[in-house]
């Protein structure tokens, strides 16, 4: 990663992070302050006046900021942490430049920290990845280890005062559990201990992209952990030395479900697990809804299970798992009894599974998303409009507003009406109401007593708040 311009350890270098707010970029400031490194950042939503309190909680922890008028960048000697695809205009990265400052992506700092571990944890898959994640922590927590863990999602389990915005964990650096993207294709930068695999499919590449990095990913696993009822998980299986299998569906899989164990309500699932490599059985109980968190706590369980730790503690851990923040995340129910949930749903798998929890228990449902980027809805749009068309009933209600769009160069020309019409046209019932605020006067329109009011949508930190905001106006 070093191109020649400082042959200095990454280890004695100041670093500055461009987005330094960012659900990736703030988790892994943290991780780099609490291992020594100088660092400083910038954020254009700070300079916009959008989430005050965080940067306010940052500065408070030691973090300087500036801002994004390259005023930060200094010094030949400090390395910028920037996304890839972050234009060349933008002020920081034009001054680095100048100044002849090292860069590197996110994903290279993060695989360079998490690489130098003794022993490391990777999660990957299209779906999921930040809930075992946080599982996985918690689970090597209660068994009294200290790890280090890079999150993109608030881990409730362990925010303190100190740490409001825990999405990541500072712990012993020889141990490190991290979630790991494919969208960029970074996931080939790393070599894991215990390599997860949750899930294949589609999201921001195509299938045969994503089988060629996943399949380089299990190959340079120590040991794969694979989820058999995902087809294509499971059929890359093959790629790996050492495999630990797990399945809700998938009976023969290493971990599974007793047939007929599962009950849900609407604040938790639980179940038998069998090992079936010991022919043992044990009590399995998530306090998350949705049989897709019954299928992220067997993952979590098989990853602790690969890293040496028993089946049975591992399980018990998971009886005390916080959950994360906006993973459906129940802000409160009105007088009135309409509840709302935050959650991060956003590509066609999270927000299928989403759907399924709200209606696996009674009530109708008004779904608010808010697509995460124009380019994302070109290549999932028609794939989210069959998920929201399938999975909701004739009662339900989709309201669509315009595309997260902070700026910049990105093609514009497809939007949400388009996804809105597909919903009708598959039998759907969805509104495009492109501004926000309009969104909420609209929902709060259709509330009723039952309801449940789901906010989802990722890449923006004031949907929570936005989420609050209709709960505090419902009667």
């Amino acid at each position: 990663m070093d191109n020649g311009l400082d042959a200095r350890p990454l280890a004695e270098r100041p670093l500055f992070f461009c987005g330094i707010g960012g659900s990736g970029m703030l988790p892994l400031a943290q991780i780099a302050k609490g291992l020594g490194h100088p660092v400083a950042g910038s954020d254009r939503s700070r300079d916009q006046g959008r989430s005050p309190e965080k940067f306010a909680a940052l500065e408070a922890s030691g973090f300087t900021l500036f801002p994004q008028d390259g005023s930060g960048i200094t010094s030949r000697d400090q390395v910028l942490i920037a996304s890839a695809a972050i234009e060349e205009t933008v002020p920081e990265v034009a001054r680095a430049k100048a100044l002849g400052c090292e860069r590197l992506s996110r994903a290279e700092l993060l695989a360079s920290l998490f690489n130098a571990a003794y022993f490391s944890v990777a999660v990957a898959g299209t779906s999921g990845k930040s809930t075992v994640t946080g599982m996985i922590a918690w689970i090597l927590s209660e068994a009294g280890h200290d790890p280090t863990v890079m999150n993109g999602a608030v881990m409730k389990n362990f925010v303190s005062p100190d740490n409001p915005f825990a999405s990541a964990r500072i712990g012993a650096p020889g141990l490190f559990v991290s979630e790991v993207d494919e969208s960029d294709g970074s996931i080939a930068l790393y070599r894991p201990t215990v390599g997860v695999l949750l899930n294949v499919s589609l999201d921001h590449k195509s299938i045969e992209e994503l089988r060629v990095l996943f399949g380089n990913y299990l190959a340079s696993s120590g040991k794969a952990v694979i989820n058999l009822d995902s087809a294509e998980a499971g059929y890359l299986a093959g790629r790996a030395s050492e495999v630990v299998t797990f399945g809700i569906r998938t009976r023969t899989a290493d971990l599974t479900i007793d047939d007929g164990s599962i009950t849900q309500t609407d604040r938790g699932i639980e179940a038998v697990l069998i090992d079936n490599r010991r022919r043992e059985a044990f009590p399995l109980t998530v306090p998350m809804p949705g049989v897709h968190n019954l299928s992220n706590a067997l993952a979590a369980v098989a990853a602790a299970s690969a890293a040496g730790i028993g089946v049975a503690q591992a399980a018990f851990a998971l009886r005390s798992f916080a959950g994360l923040a906006r993973r459906f995340d129940v802000i409160g129910t009105s007088p009135s009894g309409v509840t709302v949930i935050d959650d991060f749903g956003h590509n066609p798998e999270k927000c299928a599974a989403t759907l399924r929890t709200l209606k696996a228990t009674p009530g109708r449902v008004i779904a608010f998303f808010q697509p995460h980027g124009y380019g994302p809805l070109r290549q999932m749009g028609e794939e989210l409009a069959r998920t929201f068309a399938r999975e909701l009933g004739p009662e339900d209600v989709t309201i669509m507003c315009d595309p997260v769009y902070f700026g910049g160069t990105v093609d514009r020309s497809v939007g949400s009406e388009r996804i809105v019409d597909l919903i009708n046209a598959a039998g759907g019932h969805a509104e495009h109401i492109g501004n926000r605020e309009a969104c909420r006067t609209r929902i709060l329109a259709l509330a009723q007593a039952g309801d449940r009011i789901a906010v989802m949508g990722a890449r923006d930190d004031t949907l929570t708040e936005f989420a609050q905001s209709i709960l505090t106006r419902l009667p």
